[in-house]
């Protein structure tokens, strides 16, 4: 099992081109922990505006009826890839991991794969 701080370090370490991570609790829109951004990239802005996003998917599924969960949901923008992908089961309810990508250096699909697998060693 992994900790907060644990995993974000693994999804910047193992994850090719990251750039910063965070985990966001969607519910309040607060970072519960935060690594890699800078300047430019101010992640605690971007967990409360992305919890925005997740919030308005999720009552656009429920206005819909549709019997689904969100598993990620995928920004792409000119230089980057912002991946939030949605933790289920231990307590991860309202919890969101969100990683930011440098399109020209990842590869978005195992990009997929490993924040799917810290999902599944995150202990929160």
């Amino acid at each position: 099992m992994l900790s907060v701080e644990t995993a974000l370090k693994e999804a910047i370490a193992s994850i090719e081109g990251s750039v910063g991570a965070a985990l966001v609790d969607y519910t309040s829109g607060m970072a519960l922990g935060t690594l890699g951004g800078g300047k430019d990239l101010d992640l605690a802005v971007a967990a409360a505006g992305n919890t925005d996003v997740i919030r308005a998917k999720v009552r656009a599924i429920e206005l819909l009826g549709l019997n689904e969960e969100i598993e990620d949901v995928l920004i792409t923008l000119g230089s980057q890839y912002h991946l939030i992908r949605l933790l289920r089961g231990r307590g991860g309810n309202g919890l969101f991991l969100y990683l930011v990508l440098d399109k020209s250096r990842a590869n978005l699909a195992m990009a997929r794969h490993q924040l799917k697998r810290i999902e599944a060693e995150l202990e929160v």
